[in-house]
């Protein structure tokens, strides 16, 4: 999520901070804060391209890529998070849709640094049953990402997922990474940042 057009980075962050969040995912902005790039998590996102071939014919080309880059990874302490998105409404002929596709590229790769990012939304859109296929995939997942469905806006109680009940089922998990909100709030941003920060504190 962006911040408020009107408020400085460094008072964006100290709001944040004062809701309770302990870290920002941000990406394509780093020319506005270098320094703090330099003490940034590293972590990186990866994403298996388009539709062009087949399923299976894709997940060997996205498992080979992968493994040339995990030891470099690995040597660099970077996890690379191969992004789930749908291909139903946001990104049409996106080969990574599925879990069970993302999964299977996870294993094969089989490095401690090439993991899924679970994002909540997208698998929602297309699958369903999100509670229980984090439950299953919890060692291949390296992040998370929110947002309510229909219309990728806050996580509250005018979707149809109930946040509370996913943020519980992963807090119950073995899972240490981040969980990130990666939503359009409809109205103020840090006071929808704060409702987030509730409904998914568990």
């Amino acid at each position: 999520m962006l911040k408020p057009q009107e408020m400085a980075w460094d008072d964006f962050f100290a709001a944040l901070a004062d809701i309770g969040y302990a870290a920002v995912e941000f990406w394509g902005m780093e020319k506005d804060f270098p320094a703090i790039i330099e003490k940034a998590h590293k972590r990186g996102l990866a994403v298996s391209g388009f539709i062009g071939v087949s399923d299976e014919h894709g997940a060997a080309n996205t498992t080979a890529g992968l493994k040339r880059i995990a030891p470099y990874a690995e040597k660099k302490g970077v996890t690379l998070n191969l992004e789930l998105l749908n291909s139903k409404i946001n990104h049409p002929n996106y080969m990574c849709d599925h879990t069970e596709w993302a999964a299977d590229v996870v294993r094969n790769v089989a490095s401690t640094r090439v993991k899924m990012l679970y994002d909540i939304y997208h698998m929602q859109v297309m699958e369903g049953d999100v509670i229980h296929t984090i439950t299953d995939n919890i060692d291949h997942i390296g992040h998370f990402h929110t947002a309510g469905v229909p219309g990728r806006y806050d996580p509250d109680e005018t979707q149809e997922l109930y946040y509370p009940a996913v943020a519980k089922a992963i807090a119950a998990t073995d899972y240490a990474g981040f969980v990130c909100h990666e939503f359009m709030a409809k109205g103020d941003k840090i006071e929808a940042l704060k409702n987030a920060f509730q409904t998914c504190n568990f």
